[in-house]
């Protein structure tokens, strides 16, 4: 076993978290329903993937992730956050999870209060890892982002974030011409929120779990606005943000409506806005 200590949740000196790692749940463990737990063993790494009716998307993304996380010199492991789905998301988490890399536990647990908001909060403020975070269930940014992700955390970032308006990202396949106008209109409304930041929206996050969980407490929204608040709360407490040029793929299965979602969004950024001003 390399790094034992972490399985019993002991603190580790500061420093770079490259130089070794620690496996931290035996075969026949990784699995956990909600009602076990509110919190799990804890790890260098956490990866929180929410899931609202992912039952045909998620057994790649979860595959994909475990193969990445088992090769990485740091411990981690990885939650799939049940945001109320209605098909089989769960049951196909739980058979993945059983055939994945022992190394990488996987835990599967519920939230049944709706939005991705909710979903983040769920999985990030159980936890007791040093750093935390989240991708979403579509795999649009490469799993291999966390290599920068982590660098930039272990360089004492509160948070490192994808962006896709980064002048070094490419963008595999680009959204629909309405979802861009959309986006650009946000990111308008959004910029004296987090002044510097060209992407709040990219669905690849991860943070200091103390930073993120001083800001994440403070957090009222829940829903496709949840980024923009919660990066505003971490830039407020002066935390620094570092955004990281990726690849990224538009999915044609997006769960998110360009009218009804975008109308709440809009509305949600606003009542921000509101709070900022308070």
């Amino acid at each position: 076993m390399r790094g034992g200590s972490a399985a019993l949740g002991v603190e580790r000196p500061a420093g770079p978290l490259l130089r070794q790692r620690a496996d931290i749940a035996a075969p026949g463990v990784a699995i956990l329903s909600a009602s076990i737990t509110r919190s799990r063993p804890a790890a260098d790494l956490e990866v929180a993937i929410p899931a609202f009716n992912e039952h045909s998307r998620l057994p790649r993304t979860l595959r994909r992730t475990v193969e990445f996380l088992a090769e990485q010199p740091y411990s981690s492991r990885v939650v799939i956050v049940d945001n109320g789905s209605s098909d089989d998301t769960v049951a196909a988490a739980r058979a993945i999870a059983l055939s994945t890399d022992p190394r990488v536990p996987v835990d599967v647990v519920g939230c049944a209060r709706p939005g991705k908001g909710a979903a983040v909060r769920r999985a990030l403020l159980s936890s007791r890892s040093r750093y935390v975070g989240f991708f979403d269930a579509d795999l649009a940014t490469p799993v291999e982002t966390l290599a920068a992700a982590m660098a930039a955390l272990d360089d004492g970032a509160a948070a490192a974030i994808a962006s896709r308006h980064h002048p070094d990202s490419e963008l595999a396949q680009r959204q629909p011409l309405t979802r861009r106008v959309g986006g650009a209109a946000f990111r308008a409304l959004s910029r004296g929120l987090v002044p510097g930041i060209r992407d709040t929206q990219c669905g690849f996050k991860f943070f200091q779990r103390e930073a993120v969980t001083a800001a994440l407490v403070q957090c009222r929204t829940t829903g496709f606005s949840f980024d923009v608040e919660l990066l505003w709360r971490l830039y407020a407490d002066g935390g620094r943000i570092v955004e990281l040029p990726v690849v990224w793929t538009d999915d044609e299965q997006s769960t998110f409506r360009p009218l009804q979602d975008g109308v709440a969004s809009f509305g949600a950024l606003l009542q921000v806005q509101k709070l900022r001003q308070s």
